[in-house]
């Protein structure tokens, strides 16, 4: 399990690590300011998550995790910060976006007792493979689970947070590790073995630092440039990579490079849309119910 160990600890206070509060040498951000991953699609995409926004169209095809995880590796060093105790979390809510992105899983109707988007449970549309190792263990746990659950549980499930010892079966293991693994075999990460005194550990510096780049640019663009203040205007996937990377304490790093006056608007903007009313967003026509429930989850943690 040490292999996990190096990205961060177990979270603690979420609130207290969130992206939108911190970096005390910038000035209060508290005040308004106004201003396709798969190439391929299911047969059966989910009415409000199948259709993919074609404005991202690269050879380097990238799941939601990897993304999550590019942002928060330090390029150099190859690991995430130590005090990350959001990230684990963080990486199983994409795995439920990403599955529901391809079709696989939907959040059940909505009934006049289940109305709440954490009160709906997930269900699964299709087990057919995605060919990601761990969207297809997901989707075996999501099948063999009955009754079915809530999107909240089972990101807590997944990341081995329950005190059902019954359920720890469905937790993911060395899902950095992993994750990791899959970005050395795009070109993007290499492996390296580094001494910290105590025990040796493998890391994984970024090699492909264009990639990452852009993967910066594009949400920098998103709230800055290409910013529309409606979520339902934003391509899908750059709206749900902004939900996983402030759940996951990494949005900051996307920001950190903007001078002082964007990067204000940026915190700002990103803020604003956290802030959301995520029942409200997803009742909308053409709302991304998965995206949302994930956020609300998070806010609820």
């Amino acid at each position: 399990m040490w292999q996990e160990a190096y990205f961060g600890f177990k979270r603690h206070d979420r609130e207290t690590m969130t992206t939108l509060i911190h970096r005390g040498r910038r000035a209060d951000v508290g005040r308004n300011v106004d201003k396709r991953l798969e190439g391929e699609e299911d047969s059966i995409p989910d009415k409000n998550l199948g259709e993919e926004d074609s404005g991202d169209s690269k050879d380097i095809r990238l799941t939601l995790m990897e993304e999550v995880l590019l942002l928060g590796l330090k390029d150099k060093e190859g690991y995430t910060s130590f005090w990350n105790d959001c990230i684990s979390s963080g990486l199983r809510g994409g795995i439920l976006i990403e599955l529901a992105m391809r079709g696989r899983i939907q959040l059940e109707p909505q009934t006049m007792r289940k109305k709440r988007l954490l009160d709906r449970k997930v269900l699964l549309k299709s087990d057919a493979p995605t060919g990601d190792v761990l969207l297809d263990e997901t989707l075996r746990h999501l099948k063999a689970t009955e009754p079915a659950e809530t999107v909240q549980t089972w990101i807590e499930l997944l990341t081995g947070e329950t005190w059902n010892p019954f359920k720890l079966q469905y937790q993911l293991r060395n899902v950095r590790e992993r994750i990791a693994k899959n970005l050395v075999e795009k070109g993007i990460l290499t492996t390296e073995k580094q001494n910290f005194l105590l025990f040796d550990m493998t890391t994984h510096p970024v090699t492909n630092t264009t990639e990452k780049q852009r993967l910066v640019k594009k949400l920098q663009e998103s709230v800055l440039d290409r910013w529309v203040n409606d979520p339902h205007r934003m391509d899908r996937r750059t709206l749900a990579l902004l939900v996983l990377a402030h759940a996951s304490d990494v949005l900051e790093n996307v920001f950190t490079s903007l001078v002082d006056e964007k990067y204000d608007v940026a915190m700002n903007r990103s803020k604003d849309l956290m802030d959301r009313d995520p029942e409200a967003e997803a009742a909308k026509a053409g709302g991304s119910e998965m995206i949302w429930a994930v956020l609300a989850a998070f806010n609820k943690s």
